[in-house]
């Protein structure tokens, strides 16, 4: 059996007093539901690991469903594998722009619904900020900040739980550890 690199990205745990999980917890509960290589990055929901070929709307539901039954915790999960995150990555269209990768926020779609359903958002001027819309994901360059960006916040709104953000440097943190694991499994 083919075994696949993975990213589980949590929406909204440990931003507040709300949703607290252990990094601890959430890889003992990934390894738990048969996964291995478990890693988390940061501690806000970010979790790479290793397992057989598995459709991605069935491992996102396995693991919102573990997060209610074993910690408590209500959570979208969002799924992408290394390939798709490695092709966001690639396909980013804004690096000329975001000088500040803190600043350069990625919503990650779940679906083909939710990226027509912002398609228009997408198009408007959003200056001195900027927006493109990707396969699976939204590039948005917030140089005033992500808090202060009028585009953040109407993307975010528009798309409720259909989608997850990330910082750029988080996602980068993230394709790393994939690129890292595969060089280690070419390795051995």
């Amino acid at each position: 059996m083919t075994s696949k690199r993975y990213i589980a990205l949590l929406r909204g745990v440990n931003v507040g007093r709300a949703k607290r999980i252990a990094m601890a917890d959430l890889r003992k509960l990934i390894a738990d539901l048969g996964y291995t290589d478990v890693n988390s990055v940061l501690n806000s929901g970010n979790v790479v690991f290793s397992g057989p070929a598995t459709p991605h709307a069935q491992l996102a539901a396995a693991i919102e469903e573990a997060l209610v039954f074993k910690l408590g915790v209500g959570a979208p999960v969002t799924v992408l594998d290394s390939e798709e995150l490695a092709a966001i990555v690639a396909a980013n269209p804004l690096l000329d722009r975001a000088a500040d990768h803190s600043r350069l926020l990625i919503f990650l779609l779940s679906s083909l619904e939710s990226r027509e359903a912002v398609e228009t958002l997408c198009g408007r001027d959003w200056l001195p900020g900027a927006v493109a819309l990707g396969e699976r994901a939204i590039y948005v360059w917030c140089p005033d900040g992500i808090l202060d960006s009028a585009a953040a916040a109407a993307l975010g709104k528009a798309l409720g739980d259909a989608t997850t953000a990330r910082n750029w440097a988080t996602l980068l943190k993230l394709h790393a550890l994939c690129a890292a694991a595969a060089a280690a499994a070419t390795s051995a």
